[in-house]
């Protein structure tokens, strides 16, 4: 992981596109209005003509979106998660995944991590709520390599997709020649005292904690969940056999989320205790992010209290 080198996953988001773009003449990109903060602009400033700015009109973005996918279309819709899979889900859920059309919903700002926006803007129930929905797919990308694989490959495929990114600038941790494969998560480490399954940009912060553990002669895996569904189950049973502990950490719920996410396939395929860090059901408040992790308990501070 270089720590030295930050970006936050929706500027990733943004370059791909562009590249997208001139790849395929069919990918159209819908905003509402915050472009700029979503870095759609970059894929705007090459491709004026398949950007569509929708004003601040997520439910009519959606919408919209379903019918670019009707003409054979593959529109890419943005804003911040709180209004995308918040705001509009109605139209998400009776225009886009009813029909099974094939819509990529890249929703921003998402977490505590929004940060001094405070808790109207800290959408901490996105993963729930998109994973319950037929036929979505739902991806929430740790760093900047991650994440322009996730949005090539969803490109090509031919179904509602969820995916969830981040206003805080991340370090890199994967190499350029990284193998991922849609459903499936990976594996960082082979560790027995514990695994770490996190996402998004608690994966980071999973991967700090390992690093600070095995100073004190604990040893733990860290399994960075990019696809939420499909989930990968042989991955989650094959680390809960192998290892003495489960902690699920995520800048999101705990209800409903990833940590539900992993209790579901466990209980009913190898019953084991897991420890969820997370929000635990309350509402997030206005402050500096990194502080709001700590306060949060998502941090790696806070993994590392559970082996004190």
């Amino acid at each position: 992981m270089d720590d030295n080198k930050k970006i936050a996953t929706r500027q990733s988001y943004g370059e791909i596109l562009k590249e997208l773009g001139k790849e395929n003449e069919n990918i159209v990109v819908l905003d509402a209005d915050l472009s700029t903060a979503t870095k759609t602009n970059i894929f705007a400033k090459e491709f004026p003509n398949r950007f569509f700015d929708m004003g601040i009109a997520e439910q009519d973005m959606m919408a919209t979106a379903a019918g670019f996918a009707t003409c054979g279309k593959i529109p890419f819709a943005s804003t911040f998660a709180v209004f995308s899979a918040g705001r509009a889900y109605d139209q998400i859920r009776n225009s886009i995944c009813y029909p099974n059309l094939n819509v990529k919903i890249c929703a921003t700002h998402a977490g505590v991590t929004v940060g001094e926006d405070g808790a109207t803007h800290q959408m901490l129930e996105d993963i729930s709520m998109m994973r319950t929905l037929p036929n979505m797919q739902v991806y929430s990308p740790s760093d900047d390599v991650q994440t322009k694989f996730i949005i090539r490959e969803i490109s090509k495929t031919k179904s509602p997709c969820y995916v969830r990114l981040s206003r805080l600038a991340t370090p890199i941790i994967y190499d350029d020649n990284e193998q991922f494969e849609l459903g499936k998560a990976k594996q960082i480490g082979d560790g027995c005292d514990a695994t770490i399954f996190a996402t998004g940009v608690c994966v980071a912060e999973s991967l700090k904690a390992k690093e600070n553990l095995e100073k004190r002669g604990i040893f733990v895996r860290v399994v960075d969940v990019y696809s939420i569904k499909p989930i990968d189950k042989e991955t989650i049973m094959k680390c809960a056999k192998e290892t003495k502990k489960i902690i699920t950490v995520e800048d999101h719920s705990i209800i409903g989320g990833l940590g539900s996410s992993i209790c579901e396939v466990l209980s009913e395929e190898y019953p084991t205790k897991v420890i969820r860090l997370g929000i635990n059901d309350t509402f997030g408040k206005s402050g500096n992010a990194t502080e709001l992790m700590d306060y949060f308990n998502i941090s790696s501070k806070a993994i590392e209290k559970l082996f004190e």
